[in-house]
């Protein structure tokens, strides 16, 4: 969600001084191409026959676009409002995927909007051949001992919004954050992450992402916990010692030979580029991860350059 639009939503009742507030109880909703859906939304005051409501669509990626005004509620051929006394529902009829996204209802204060909290809606599947999930965590070790850890499931190459949920040992945690990036194929990729104590984290507890992509298939789960420790901190090191050990006298021996003579390799002296270390091995990547929650523009996920990837 985009912070400004999420801040404005929390906000927007507290600064006009008004005691109406309006919430959408029905977070997530999946329905098949071509059929009808129905977004409710609640308010603790009277809605006066829903004449002020408002329903906005954000897409992903997107801004929120005002899709329905139920003031003018003679055109119901695609969007229709139904009206009681402390609630407003909005009916769409053969809904396409292109109108997946996050629902918001909004009320009409003097010259104001408040908002609702938003609902989810995915229509159709959205995997694709190119969809994969990845778990980003923090380093296993070296990591600080207090503060919070940032853990984050990557979704790749979906063409819609996905339901997200996380779990830890079993117990099911609030949704995280997402931010998506737009690639120019019109793919996406989505990025919904967690922060949690760092004691909570190196407690060894089981953590789960659970991704759906639609309402039959199956979901796909990833799961990982902070690794124990090695046995002996010694032995953790003597293989990568001996290794370093031997690979720097090689170095030094071509070194020297290659400075002195490097004819004798048919060779010319240069300066090497460090090699990439790049490699896909499983689907766990450990990494520093830093989300700036304060970043108004929501697009940024910053993250270190040290990283290396295990198996899961």
């Amino acid at each position: 969600m985009n912070m400004i639009f999420a801040e404005y939503l929390l906000l927007s009742s507290l600064v006009l001084g008004v005691q109406l507030f309006l919430y959408q109880t029905q977070r997530i909703q999946f329905v098949e191409v071509s059929d009808n859906a129905k977004i409710q939304c609640s308010s603790t005051e009277n809605l006066e026959g829903g004449s002020n409501i408002l329903w906005y669509l954000r897409r992903e990626g997107e801004k929120p676009t005002c899709i329905k005004r139920c003031l003018d509620d003679q055109n119901v051929s695609k969007f229709a409002c139904k009206h009681e006394t402390h609630s407003s529902t909005l009916e769409i009829n053969n809904v396409q995927k292109t109108e997946s996204g996050i629902y918001y209802c909004a009320y009409r204060y003097s010259s104001y909007l408040i908002f609702g909290n938003g609902s989810t809606l995915i229509v159709g599947d959205s995997y694709t051949k190119s969809s994969w999930v990845m778990l980003l965590v923090p380093f296993p070790h070296g990591s600080q001992v207090t503060g919070t850890a940032n853990l984050a499931c990557v979704i790749r190459g979906v063409s819609s919004p996905v339901h997200v949920s996380w779990s830890v040992s079993g117990e099911l945690q609030e949704q995280g954050l997402t931010r998506s990036l737009k690639a120019k194929d019109g793919s996406l990729t989505l990025i919904n992450h967690i922060s949690v104590p760092m004691d909570t984290w190196t407690s060894g507890k089981n953590f789960t992402c659970e991704v759906k992509f639609n309402s039959s298939g199956n979901s796909v789960k990833k799961s990982t916990r902070y690794p124990a420790a090695p046995a002996s901190k010694c032995s953790h090191y003597i293989v990568p010692l001996a290794a370093g050990a031997g690979l720097l006298l090689l170095v030094v021996s071509l070194s020297l030979v290659w400075t002195l003579c490097p004819s004798t390799l048919g060779l010319k002296p240069r300066t090497s580029a460090p090699p990439a270390s790049e490699e896909h091995q499983g689907g766990i990547l450990y990494a520093h991860l830093d989300f700036d929650s304060r970043n108004h523009k929501g697009r940024t996920m910053q993250r270190s350059a040290r990283e290396k990837r295990v198996k899961a």
